[in-house]
């Protein structure tokens, strides 16, 4: 398989091989589901957390004796029926929502996302994406230069989770001119993941022959 690069002007500069491993895997809904499911929960923190009666202050004395008050009989102000008292079944952050993923089924889940990403042409290949100086007005002229070169013209315009750009390596001077779009986010190709590549309309792979080669190693 082969497609098309474009460099920052948004010119076509060459055409590069896809690897096979990564780019023509079948569409596995069940298991791209299994594996996002399972990435949210290890990433859930579970920070809601409620006292019981044993955590929350006071009630070391009965409220009121126990007989001739003509009131209900009561033991502790702690009491989950009192104001201010402990909580029942309330949200406690002890309880662990994470979940197990096997190496070979998220490597597996990554090649199907990208390859269903190529399929719906939601791939964009880029020789190289650098400046001099962190510039936004520069990386927004690169941007809206490939969206038109590539046909992808809603890569520039889409308001909310447009693109995600990977990287071979890290470019602070690339990721510092992207810092300011909500709508685009910068990922090394060692980290990515099909949360990610869901969450955004299009992939900008940058410097193919880096990029692709860490990809195949990931999915190997």
């Amino acid at each position: 398989m082969e497609t098309k690069v474009f460099d920052q002007k948004g010119k076509e500069a060459g055409k590069v091989k896809l690897p096979e491993a990564v780019f023509n895997v079948a569409w596995n809904p069940t298991l791209v589901h299994e594996v996002v499911i399972a990435m949210q929960s290890n990433a859930r923190e579970g920070n809601a957390h409620t006292k019981d009666r044993s955590e929350v202050r006071g009630g070391g004395k009965k409220p009121w004796r126990q007989k001739g008050t003509g009131r209900a009989r009561h033991g502790s102000r702690r009491s989950p029926i009192w104001v201010g008292g402990g909580v029942s079944h309330g949200p406690r952050n002890e309880k662990d929502y994470s979940k197990k993923l096997n190496k070979k089924v998220k490597a597996k889940a990554l090649a199907s996302t990208l390859s269903k990403k190529l399929e719906d042409k939601e791939i964009v290949l880029v020789d190289a994406l650098t400046f001099k100086v962190p510039k936004t007005t520069e990386a927004k002229t690169s941007v809206m230069a490939i969206a038109k070169g590539s046909g992808n013209e809603s890569l520039a315009t889409k308001s909310k989770n447009a693109a995600l750009v990977v990287l071979p390596d890290r470019d602070e001077n690339t990721e510092k001119s992207f810092r300011n779009f909500g709508n685009i986010e910068i990922v090394m190709a060692k980290d990515v993941n099909p949360v990610q590549l869901l969450t955004y309309k299009y992939v900008v792979l940058v410097n193919p022959a880096n990029t692709l080669s860490v990809l195949e190693n990931r999915v190997a």
